[in-house]
């Protein structure tokens, strides 16, 4: 297949999509709804919140830290068959878990193996939609990531029913079961060969060019931050409203009204990401912020009423950060680098999955409830989004966002329009003559 100058904004990639959304229900609608079997871990082993909730973390960081490992084998592979490996890993750690006679047990079957499985299937997944899209990139993986929002909402009562139909045993072979069709989902990934990728003649990848990259390392940090507090209502909102008095079903509902409400703040905000004027920054920004917000408001919510608003805000405003987030990262490290850059930024941020959840269940052991966990959960988000204001151009106009780049203002040069096949500037970033050297050479941070 002959390289292509660029993404072809639609035809094959529309089948990535769709690969996506089913990839992205299978991974982290199922992570989304583990604060399901949390509760009944916590009663059938005896443990400590803090404790029990190593399993989700550990599969969180698992998958993060792992993305490095998925982004290099996809670079020399292709997505295709290493996406289909981490589907047989994941079906496998569920089916292993089945079997636990202890944490430890669930440590290594759902938090190691079933981590990587997820590690070798997301990153290459989403860095593959990206390649296909430009223009259009906010809206395909908005929609792609909208599997998140429908798979939460049925799988947070579905798995209360297999709990009280099955056990916690017959639940974990069944989510087994559904997740080997990770498998289907990586067999649409059809390779595309752009004319910027290394092994077709484009610059090839300097790890030093990204480490001294100002805006790449704040982006980076920002996303670690809102990883850290991002997953707590999913692992401990049952939790907490089950300490309140809560029946577990009407708990469970208002995880999947925060799902369904994801689903929405995901179409929506991958719409206005590719329409409204100015870096898409501004919006990732707002919408943390409203997250954090309603986040740390959890534990004022009383009232059935008031539970239901915060879960719908919660939901729309999770949902609708995602997609603008992620559609930042090929401006920073250009398309053709997508695989690379995706793997460090999810090893870097899982730092936050890893520690984000066990703080939150030691914060309720120590005050014996989960007041102080949502609280700082939403401190992360309004610290991720402050830091996020620093990125290049975020107060300028979009003529001057669209058409420059960090790099380019590094030089004190204009980045020009792009000629008709040719790629566009912005994803050349780290590709302009002398950039890396001065990245390199004089360890600059700031552009």
């Amino acid at each position: 297949m002959a390289p292509r100058a660029q993404p072809p904004d639609g035809g094959w990639g529309w089948m990535v999509v769709l690969s996506a959304f089913f990839m992205s229900a299978l991974v982290f609608g199922v992570l989304r709804s583990f604060g399901v079997f949390f509760v009944e871990f916590v009663a059938v082993f005896e443990e400590q919140a803090v404790r029990v909730s190593w399993i989700a973390s550990i599969g969180i960081a698992v998958q993060q830290f792992g993305s490095p490992v998925g982004s290099a084998l996809s670079t020399k592979f292709g997505p295709r068959p290493v996406v289909m490996t981490g589907g047989i890993l994941t079906a496998l750690g569920m089916l292993l878990a089945s079997f636990a006679t202890s944490l430890t047990h669930l440590y290594l079957s759902i938090g190691l193996l079933s981590g990587f499985g997820w590690a070798l299937s997301f990153t290459p997944t989403i860095a593959c939609l990206s390649r296909y899209f430009s223009r259009r990139r906010s809206l395909a993986t908005g929609l792609a990531l909208t599997g998140v929002g429908l798979s939460s909402f049925a799988f947070a009562p579905f798995f209360q029913w297999l709990l009280g139909h099955y056990a916690w045993r017959g639940a974990l072979m069944l989510v087994s079961a559904l997740s080997l069709h990770v498998v289907a989902c990586g067999a649409l990934l059809r390779p595309l060969y752009l004319t910027e990728d290394p092994a077709v003649g484009g610059p090839g990848v300097q790890l030093a060019s990204l480490l001294h990259h100002g805006p790449f390392l704040r982006y980076t940090f920002a996303l670690t931050m809102i990883n850290t507090g991002y997953f707590i209502p999913y692992v401990h909102l049952v939790a907490h409203l089950q300490d309140q008095n809560w029946d577990p079903l009407i708990a469970a509902f208002f995880l999947s009204v925060a799902a369904i409400s994801d689903l929405v703040g995901r179409v929506l905000s991958g719409w206005l990401g590719d329409i409204v004027p100015g870096p898409v920054a501004r919006l990732t920004v707002f919408w943390t912020t409203l997250c954090g917000i309603s986040m740390a408001l959890f534990p004022v919510a009383q009232s059935f009423t008031a539970l239901m608003t915060l879960a719908v805000a919660y939901g729309f405003t999770s949902g609708a950060l995602t997609p603008v987030a992620l559609s930042m990262l090929p401006e920073l490290v250009g398309t053709g680098r997508i695989y690379f850059g995706l793997g460090l930024v999810q090893m870097v941020e899982s730092i936050g999955g890893l520690l984000g959840a066990p703080l939150s269940g030691y914060l309720r052991d120590v005050t014996g409830n989960y007041t102080a966990s949502f609280m700082v959960a939403g401190a992360f988000l309004l610290v991720g989004s402050g830091v996020l204001i620093t990125l290049p151009h975020f107060c300028f106009s979009v003529a001057t966002s669209k058409l420059q780049d960090p790099v380019t203002d590094a030089l004190d040069t204009k980045a020009p329009l792009p000629k008709e096949g040719q790629s566009d500037p912005g994803s050349q970033s780290l590709a302009v003559p002398g950039v890396l050297t001065h990245f390199g050479a004089q360890g600059t941070t700031e552009p």
